[in-house]
């Protein structure tokens, strides 16, 4: 698993108007080929009265499924451009799909090239890019006499609290990041006087948006 990557946050859309053609990006997470596929199916159904659907993907740690289909514009037109906002932005389990309903004025080459490259670049900003990081979650179960002290100090803390749970003890589940797992037991088994019960659990990727 990667310790850090760059992905969309969940589905979006855009739409723009180039020279009376609307051009409309539609970007979705997608982590594997048939789920990309499945997305591209599902927008040419929407859009069948559209006179191209135009799309890209980028899917696997190291962007090993790299599709992009012209879907009928001038082979290299259309879905290469799509392709290389998701390289360029470096995208990973990505997919984007462009609808074009052609507006009467014919593009040429180079001008379908940059328009097709910008509704993907516009249509994934619209979306918004997340930061996807490895953290491990960690488990402390305390007695209640620590839990003001406990959580009051993470609070405050560079760690990110998950979740408590009131049972016959606490136990607070903590994000940590992998390098950090070391540093935040030791301080953990101090502030809670070695009477905490320390426990590694699920690695699980936390979101930020960018």
């Amino acid at each position: 698993m990667l310790p850090c990557y760059h992905t969309v946050k969940g589905y979006g859309e855009h739409e723009i108007v180039i020279q009376k053609s609307r051009f409309i990006a539609h970007v979705c997470t997608s982590t594997s080929e048939e789920e990309a596929q499945a997305f591209i199916i599902d927008i040419k159904k929407k859009h069948k009265d559209a006179t191209h659907n135009c799309s890209a993907y980028l899917i696997g740690e190291n962007d090993q499924i790299q599709k992009a289909n012209d879907d009928g514009e001038p082979s290299g037109t259309a879905g290469v451009p799509i392709l290389e906002v998701l390289k360029k932005r470096k995208l990973k389990d990505t997919v984007v799909v462009v609808t074009r309903y052609f507006g009467g004025i014919k593009l040429g080459a180079g001008g379908l090239i940059r328009a097709y490259g910008k509704s993907a670049s516009e249509g994934i900003t619209a979306t918004g890019v997340v930061e996807r990081k490895l953290m491990t979650i960690i488990g402390v179960k305390i007695d209640y006499t620590f839990l003001g002290k406990i959580e009051n100090e993470l609070r405050t803390s560079p760690y990110q609290l998950k979740e408590i749970h009131y049972l016959e003890s606490v136990e607070i589940d903590v994000y940590v990041e992998t390098e950090k797992i070391q540093t935040y037991k030791n301080w953990m088994t101090e502030l809670t006087n070695g009477q905490g019960i320390l426990k590694e659990k699920e690695a699980v990727y936390l979101e930020t948006l960018i």
